[in-house]
């Protein structure tokens, strides 16, 4: 009989693992597998299949060397099983090895967690789930912040607030209890665009050497998924530890000083050698399959910021997305599920229009996010906000529709961080649970953040009419449709209140253009 039976995730390939506390390899087994459906419930994109299982195999490798030959591990290939699902996987190798455990890490996927839970329970095991120390903040910190009296047990909870409480409790980039520089955002440094101003020396993408193990899985994947979009040829994402040590270096040496000023800014490259990433770190997948501690992540960037006297706004801006961001989406998803997957605000119910899988459009801005999508799996967080997931709140698209959207085509998508971005920024799908107004604007703030528009056959500045921007068209009849609600938000009253400018031709035809558009959704 095994005493322990531990379970590894795909996103849970870090040896600090809780589940691997006191892990006897002599009385204990672990338990890893390829199930197919952790790649069919969502059409997922070729390059998060090949980052997922080659990680997952690297870190099966890495457990081998480090237990030597006394290991009981079982780990199934993709190919090598008849198992669809993990529940599956689990029922059966629980039948077989009657554990007086199951030890698990928290998992990142609020269902996945309730099944295992269920599963354990029909099959009267005994059941672990061990919190996940490689959060800088546990559910149940999150929680007790959450309902603190000195918020009153707010509806609304804002990031802020959260994020200077975990400055304070690890003590980044502060001076005793104030923050480093007297300011705690600087915001109003960063996010600025290019403007006029070619960006010359746009850092070069990163490479990835392909080795043996991530080409054989690059090649099973191609055999099994054949059909799922996305391409191969541009696969540059760390599977080990090692490798993810090495872009965290690349980033704090050669990017992070420059990271804040314009990481909200976008830019169609006019040459192969120019990155389309700027200065993004790139971290988010080595993060999120834990191959990096969040920790180590915060100290690099603090430590570089006062050893060489770094921009303190970009330092600051970088450390908020991952002690405060990052942290905070994770609490909020666990506090919201699962009500947080069936929010629907607006009661939009659009399809997802084809073209979101190809990039076959014509708004330039679009296709270019996509496009690059398509090649890496990546984009960063003003495309898939400001672009991608703006237009699917002004189109009126199904939420459902477009959160599995983002979880099948991002290489760095987990359940966790995807749905509470997607549900509660993007599509403002939970009625402003954390954000205090829905992310909307017209083809003005394309065209001042990036150089898309110059390159499309809209123009950004026209509402209505032939060359009319799609995007610009839907947002002032997004700001018609909701004009009440949002001129009583002092967040959005100003813009809203634009619309009283307009006299009834106007609006009419706003809506026109508009409706013509939603109609010929597929052929914009």
């Amino acid at each position: 009989m095994t005493r322990h039976l531990v379970l590894i995730l795909g996103d849970q390939l870090n040896f600090d693992n809780p589940a691997l506390e006191g892990f006897d390899p002599k009385l204990d087994a672990i338990f890893m597998v390829e199930a197919t459906d952790e790649a069919t419930k969502v059409w997922s994109h070729k390059a998060r299949i090949v980052l997922f299982l080659s990680a997952m195999r690297h870190f099966h490798k890495s457990l081998l060397c480090r237990y030597s030959s006394s290991l009981k591990i079982f780990y199934f290939k993709l190919g090598e099983h008849g198992y669809e699902t993990l529940t599956a996987a689990w029922a059966d190798q629980i039948a077989h090895l009657s554990p007086q455990k199951v030890i698990v890490c928290e998992l990142g996927e609020y269902q996945l967690e309730q099944d295992l839970i269920a599963l354990c329970k029909e099959m009267d095991t005994h059941l672990v789930i061990r919190d996940d120390t490689h959060f800088m903040c546990s559910r149940a910190e999150f929680k007790h912040w959450a309902a603190d009296s000195k918020y009153g047990q707010r509806k609304e909870l804002r990031m802020e607030f959260f994020y200077r409480k975990m400055r304070k409790k690890y003590q980044v980039l502060m001076q005793g209890n104030d923050p480093e520089g007297g300011t705690w955002n600087y915001d109003k440094e960063n996010r600025k665009s290019f403007g006029s101003a070619y960006p010359q020396e746009l850092p070069t993408a990163p490479e990835l050497n392909i080795d043996e193990l991530t080409q054989a899985t690059i090649e099973d994947v191609l055999k099994n998924f054949p059909h799922h979009p996305g391409s191969l040829d541009y696969f540059i994402w760390p599977v080990t530890r090692e490798q993810a040590l090495k872009f965290l270096d690349e980033f704090i040496t050669s990017k992070l000083d420059q990271f804040g000023k314009y990481q909200d800014a976008m830019w169609q490259a006019e040459n192969s050698t120019q990155s389309p990433f700027l200065w993004h770190s790139l971290l988010s997948t080595s993060l999120n399959l834990k191959l990096l501690n969040p920790h180590e992540v915060v100290t690099a960037a603090e430590n570089a910021y006062h050893q060489r006297q770094l921009s303190l706004s970009s330092t600051e801006g970088f450390i908020r997305q991952v002690l405060g961001w990052r942290e905070f989406i994770r609490g909020v998803y666990w506090l919201d599920m699962p009500q947080m997957a069936e929010a629907n605000h607006y009661m939009h119910t659009r399809a997802l229009p084809s073209w979101y899988w190809t990039g076959e459009t014509h708004m330039n801005c679009m296709r270019q996010t996509i496009d690059q999508t398509l090649r890496y799996g990546y984009a960063h967080h003003i495309q898939r906000l400001m672009v991608t997931g703006m237009f699917g709140l002004l189109a009126e698209l199904n939420p459902t529709q477009v959160e599995a959207w983002y979880l099948a085509i991002y290489v760095d998508s987990l359940e966790w961080v995807e749905l509470p971005n997607v549900a509660g920024m993007a599509l403002y799908a939970n009625g402003g649970r954390f954000t205090s107004k829905p992310y909307v604007a017209s083809g003005a703030y394309i065209n001042r953040m990036s150089n898309y528009c110059g390159h499309c056959k809209y123009k950004p500045e026209l509402k209505t009419g032939e060359e009319s921007c799609p995007i610009t068209a839907l947002y002032w009849n997004f700001l018609i449709n909701h004009y009440d609600t949002l001129c009583s938000n002092p967040r959005t009253a100003l813009m809203a209140k634009n619309v009283a400018r307009f006299t009834e031709q106007e609006i009419f035809d706003v809506k026109k253009q508009s409706r013509y558009l939603l109609n010929n959704i597929n052929s914009i």
